[in-house]
Order: C-alpha cells, then structure tokens, then sequence
C-alpha cells in the first residue's frame, strides 16, 4: 500500500507518496482547467442529480480516461493502486462533482468479480466511457433491510425472464441508463438462494418511474415492473445467486458511502467560521467547550480517514471489504450526524442557511449535511444491521 508504508521498525507513515501527491495536483489542476462556473451553479440546486452540464461532464473524464484510474488494464482501466483510485473520488468529492459514483465504486467493482467475460466485454467499456449508469433495484415498499423478504418476480419462460413488481427508493433511476435489479427467481427455494440479480435498461418496455422527494431536495423514484420481459443473459451470475451477488456490490458501496473527504472539508469549514466573531460577540473559538468538541471530531474525521485507507488496501490485495466496510460505513453516517448536529448547534439559525443566502456558512454544506446524515445511515443497509455484520462475521460473536 503506497500510503501506508512502514518507515521504521515501530513508525507508519499515512502521507501520500511524492508520486501520489503529484497525481493529485495533476486533478486538481484539471477540475480548475474544466469545472466552469455554470456547473458549480447546476451542481449545488440540483438535488444529487446530474443535469446537463453533469453529463457532459462526466463524459469528459470518460473521454480522459480518469473513470478508471484503479480499474485493471484488461477492462480498459489505468492500473493503478485503489489508493490513486480513491484520491481521485476524494477531489471530486471536495467539490461534489457528478462522477458515476455508485456504477464506478460498487457495480462496475462487482462486475468484474461476478459477470461472465462477455457481460463485462458489454458493459464496463461503456462505463469508463460514462456512457452507461446503473441504478440499484433492492427495496420493496415490503423489504429493505431484509432482502430476502423481497416479493419481484422473474420467472423463465424460454430463453427470457418475464418480471413484475415494484421497487423503491430507487435513487437514479430517473437518470441511469440501466438497472440492477435484485428479483426472485426460484419460486421453491428458500429465501436466500431463490433470489437473482439481473442488468437491463431502464427503457425496457413495461417499466415506469414516478419520483419520491427527500426533506434534503435529493430526488428518490418508486419503479413499477410490469410484465416486463429480458433476455435470460441478462442475469449476473447463476440462478439463485442473487443474494451473493447483491452482498458482494453492497461491500463496495459500504466502502464508499463512508468516505472522511466531506466530513473533513465540512469540519475544516466549521472550525473557520468558529474563528470568526458572529454579530458582533466572541469567536465561538474562545469557548474551551467548542474547542474540546472540535477536537474530539477532527479526531474521528482522522480515525476514518484511517479505516478509508485500510479498506483500499484490502481492494488493492484482491479481497472485498466486509466487517470493515460495515464498520466504516456506520462510522462515517454516525459521524456525519454529529458533525452536522455540532454545527447547527454552534452556529445557530445561520448555521441552517441554505446555498444562494448571502450570509450562508460554509457554503450551506452544514445545512445539507444535517437534512442529508439521517437518510445515510439507513442508505446502503440500516446501521443497525451494519453492527450485526460487525459482531458476527467481525468480531465472531454468536446470532443473538
């Protein structure tokens, strides 16, 4: 692991590498090249979906090739480290920047480990290229932490799959290009092993999308599938190996939903402000209380950013995060929380202007993080079943 590499017998050193620290400045000195203003503007009211320029964006680092940086070579991608891979996610994220997001970090990442060489031939070239985006089909208005209480059905009927059901909380879908469906399959098998994964456009006859809005402005959809046919190719892995197949892209996406970059950039914010005299009365700084609740949260931003680049490695020696992307991913919601709840706290009413005010704090990035942190901590597997993971397959304890 290059940013973790042992300096002395009893000694760590996390920095990044020379030839790291230079890759960095060499994205940093792209977005300033190419991120317009008019984009920042679409970005900050757009409610986490791309619009035009988002696209047209996207499709420029396609065009650079930077959507790959730690993707293998035989897929197109750089062959980089996950470390030059992460840096990269961390840059764009400063600036919330529309970069694929959970396609590149999970579903391209369980592509390559579970699709057939022709599916992966398909679909992860025109990934790298931002052409292609993927949208996750796992909730049901009757199952979400369960995903084997899932109701969708997919049943053969030749050399196709006839599905129908509903899905919701189905966050892209009104601008993925494709699904990724978890459906059930095996009407007689049990819970776990009758349920398939399958990838198809969202254009397929059959499907249609109504949209459900968050108290933070983020855009979520219901998708209702009737009668709607795919081919049997379209299916990831085998018959009934859906439930694998899910887990396996829900350790990616732990990993990444528990990203320290905003959470770093949000605290280095706050603590500027609290240096600041707000209407005329003491820097909040002054007060021994903020300070010591400062410094306890820049200590777990560190202590995430560490389980950030433990979770890397694990990827860049072939092994897939599992207890450790639960735990990061509990410890980033949760302490996404807090930060948020310390800022408002501290700031008072300013501290819950939104972006567009003239008076706003720190950009409103405390104000969408407050309204935003509840949503993560259910988002990607609720954190309650997160810390059985942790205890049972990370700590060995015993099924309560």
């Amino acid at each position: 692991m290059n940013a973790l590499h042992r300096i002395g017998a009893d000694t760590m050193d996390f920095r990044y590498t020379p030839e790291q620290e230079r890759f960095r400045t060499e994205i940093r000195a792209f977005l300033r090249e190419n991120v317009s203003d008019e984009l920042r503007r679409e970005i900050a009211v757009s409610g986490h979906s791309p619009g035009p320029l988002g696209k047209a964006f996207l499709r420029l680092l396609g065009e650079r090739g930077w959507l790959g940086i730690g993707w293998p070579r035989e897929y197109g991608g750089q062959g980089r480290s996950m470390i030059e891979q992460t840096i990269f996610y961390h840059e764009l994220d400063l600036q919330d920047i529309h970069y694929g997001n959970l396609t590149i970090t999970s579903l391209a990442m369980a592509l390559m480990k579970l699709a057939s060489e022709e599916q992966k031939q398909q679909y992860l070239s025109r990934i790298l290229k931002g052409e292609l985006e993927i949208c996750l089909g796992y909730t049901e208005p009757g199952a979400g932490s369960d995903l084997a209480g899932i109701t969708t059905r997919a049943v053969r009927v030749g050399d196709e799959y006839v599905i129908n059901g509903q899905k919701v909380f189905t966050t892209g879908a009104h601008y993925a290009s494709h699904i990724w469906l978890l459906a059930r399959s095996e009407a007689d098998a049990p819970r776990h092993k009758g349920l398939s994964v399958f990838i198809f456009p969202l254009a397929t006859a059959g499907i249609t999308v109504h949209p459900i809005y968050t108290m933070e402005g983020i855009r979520t959809n219901e998708v209702f599938l009737d009668d709607v046919h795919v081919p049997a190719s379209a299916m990831i892995g085998t018959a009934g190996s859906g439930f694998h197949t899910a887990a396996i892209a829900l350790d990616f996406e732990r990993v990444f939903m528990g990203k320290y970059t905003k959470l770093r950039r949000n605290l280095d914010a706050l603590m500027h402000e609290c240096r600041q005299s707000l209407d005329g009365s003491a820097p909040p700084f002054d007060d021994p209380v903020v300070r010591d609740r400062l410094v306890g949260l820049h200590l777990d931003v560190e202590r995430l950013r560490l389980l950030c680049l433990k979770s890397a490695w694990m990827i860049d020696q072939g092994q897939v995060p599992n207890a450790e992307a639960s735990a990061q991913k509990v410890f980033a919601s949760d302490l996404e929380q807090r930060l948020a709840d310390e800022g408002i706290r501290i700031l008072g009413p300013r501290g819950q202007l939104e972006y567009g005010s003239a008076h706003v704090p720190a950009h409103g990035h405390l104000a969408q993080s407050w309204l935003l942190s509840p949503m993560l901590r259910f988002g990607g597997g609720a954190n309650e079943i997160q810390r059985d993971i942790i205890a049972q397959r990370g700590l060995g304890l015993p099924r309560a």
